[in-house]
This record gives structure tokens, sequence and C-alpha cells, in this order.
């Protein structure tokens, strides 16, 4: 089974959102539709990158690391620099 960390971008206020799951369309519908209380005030969502990884121990573990980091600048280098996994389409990695 394969897990995810993963990146939104909201297209109200351009705010990143982190977090980990094992079913990044899902869990993208669910952040959609208003069910995490965080997320449902800046919708709509679309997803800026997602990280694979291998147990739901090391996605956390990056979900972790990548929330530590305070400024937008570092998770925009950070994608840029070491990125395994995949963007949503059309997405670029400049810090905005």
């Amino acid at each position: 089974m394969k897990f995810f960390a993963y990146i939104l971008i909201s297209e109200l206020d351009n705010s990143l959102y982190i977090g980990q799951t094992e079913n990044i369309e899902k869990r993208l519908q669910r952040h959609n539709a208003g069910k995490n209380k965080y997320t449902s005030r800046k919708r709509p969502w679309k997803l800026l990158h997602a990280e694979p990884c291998t147990t739901r121990a090391e996605a956390m573990k990056l979900e972790k690391y990548l929330k530590s980091l305070k400024k937008r600048k570092a998770v925009f280098d950070w994608i840029n620099k070491n990125s395994q996994g995949v963007a949503q389409p059309g997405a670029d990695f400049v810090e905005t």
C-alpha cells in the first residue's frame, strides 16, 4: 500500500495545507466538501504536490517535517530540490 504526504493550495487565498493520506483523491474531496474544520474556511483547494511514501509512518514523518518549515518559501524550495512525487498539472513551484 502506498501513502502520501501532500500539499494543498487554497484557490481563495493561496495558503498551504500539509497532510498525509493513502487516498489523495478521496482526501481532496473531503477537504473541498468542508469535512475538515481548518480547510473548510479556505475552499476550494487544489493539489499542489503529493510525495509517495512506503509507510504511513514515513508519510507522517514527512508531514511533520514540512509543517516545521515555517516559511512558504522553504516549502516551495523543498518541493523544487527533493521532490520525487507528482504535481498537479500546471502547478509551478515558484513562491508567490
